[in-house]
């Protein structure tokens, strides 16, 4: 459909969780799924770079992520569950702050239990890089920023910095939803 204006950080939108989307709306989410592919498509083509976008980014308050690696998916209402307690440090990245990295802390595997675009349950065992930006997503739907998750004082680098921290987010597998 277009592609959309990215809520940028400070914009105090993207602190505002969002609301599960209810089974009559299933059936109408077409023009935003269109708008978060556009504007991923879009961001790729200007920085290099993106994998998801969460419906917050671009003002919508729907718990709707659209993730794009080799193929399109739909995901709505994510619940995280079974999180492993072993922990990854990653160097996270942003659409909401593009120039910005920040070193976190994410579960190394997590379980994604949600809906597709029909309505289907479904349910996704996620590990490494999928689990990080998993986690990274759902955390915009409750209205978390990765910011707000720093390691500590030192856990910010730019963009341009990136061969310093050794942030790759280069050959990375397709997603497989189980």
């Amino acid at each position: 459909m277009a592609v959309r204006e990215i809520l940028l950080l400070g914009d105090p939108r993207l602190l505002q969780p969002s609301r599960d989307v209810a089974p009559h709306e299933l059936g109408l989410l077409g023009p935003l799924v269109d708008d978060l592919h556009d504007t991923l498509m879009e961001f790729r083509r200007l920085w290099g770079a993106g994998r998801a976008v969460a419906a917050p980014q671009l003002g919508d308050l729907r718990r709707v992520v659209y993730l794009h690696l080799g193929s399109p998916h739909v995901i709505v209402n994510p619940r995280l569950t079974d999180s492993s307690a072993d922990m990854i440090e990653v160097w996270d990245d942003c659409m909401s702050f593009p120039e910005l990295l920040v070193k976190v802390r994410r579960h190394r595997r997590v379980v994604l239990e949600y809906q597709d675009a029909s309505g289907a349950e479904r349910r996704w065992a996620l590990d490494g890089d999928l689990s990080e930006l998993l986690q990274h997503e759902v955390d915009h739907l409750d209205g978390v920023l990765a910011v707000s998750r720093a390691i500590d004082g030192t856990s910010f680098a730019l963009r341009s910095q990136a061969h310093h921290t050794g942030y790759d987010r280069t050959n990375l597998p397709p997603p497989d939803p189980a």
